[in-house]
């Protein structure tokens, strides 16, 4: 287990931006997620440990960039034209075990933070 430590959540406008960051205590292969209420949580991104490969959802592809800044142990999820569907409550997620493999499913993760909530109106 590892300490994820979230931050950059809010209210914003549709259309609006927000940068949303998560500080690791490792270069570990960190994903994002969100849930909405009544939902299960879903993938949104991850980024290896390297910060050389990412995979997204299909609904935030064009939109959001994952990044992350190994200087600082952090990831950003850099999210751009936002919708009002993308209102959930977002969550970093690391895992701990190497994989050459960029996992979107939830189980394959093992440490998570607690999470951020970002809110786009209409």
């Amino acid at each position: 287990q590892v300490q994820l430590v979230e931050s950059g959540g809010g209210l914003v406008q549709a259309g609006g931006s927000l940068r949303l960051s998560c500080v690791a205590s490792g270069p570990y292969a960190m994903g994002w997620f969100r849930q909405a209420p009544g939902k299960e949580r879903e993938f949104v991104a991850v980024i290896n440990w390297s910060g050389t490969n990412t995979d997204y959802a299909d609904s935030v592809k064009g939109r959001f960039t994952i990044s992350r800044d190994p200087a600082k142990n952090t990831v950003y999820l850099q999210m751009n034209s936002l919708k009002p569907e993308d209102t959930a409550v977002y969550y970093c997620a690391a895992r701990l075990r190497f994989t050459q493999v960029l996992n979107r499913g939830p189980d394959e993760y093992d440490s998570w933070g607690q999470g951020t909530q970002v809110t786009v109106s209409s």
